[in-house]
């Protein structure tokens, strides 16, 4: 079953509460997204450390072929 954008919000959120996030539906069809994600945690991190805090908070639902969650493009920063 595909997870819809509030899905991913909200998986997202209980990770980093103060985060702007940005959840955008690339094809239309309710499986490839897009999500950005600014939080000020990020500061000081890298671009890897910080998407992989992000994958950490969907909590496998990309994993395997199987995963919730088909295809994610993930843009990640910390606040200007």
């Amino acid at each position: 079953m595909a997870m819809d954008a509030q899905d991913i919000e909200n998986l997202i959120r209980e990770s980093f509460p103060n985060a702007k996030i940005t959840i955008t539906d690339l094809a239309g069809d309710g499986n490839h997204w897009a999500a950005e994600v600014i939080d000020e945690s990020f500061r000081g991190k890298n671009r890897v450390q910080q998407q992989r805090a992000v994958y950490a908070s969907l909590k496998g639902k990309m994993d395997g072929a199987h995963g919730e969650l088909h295809a994610l493009a993930l843009t990640t920063k910390a606040p200007d």
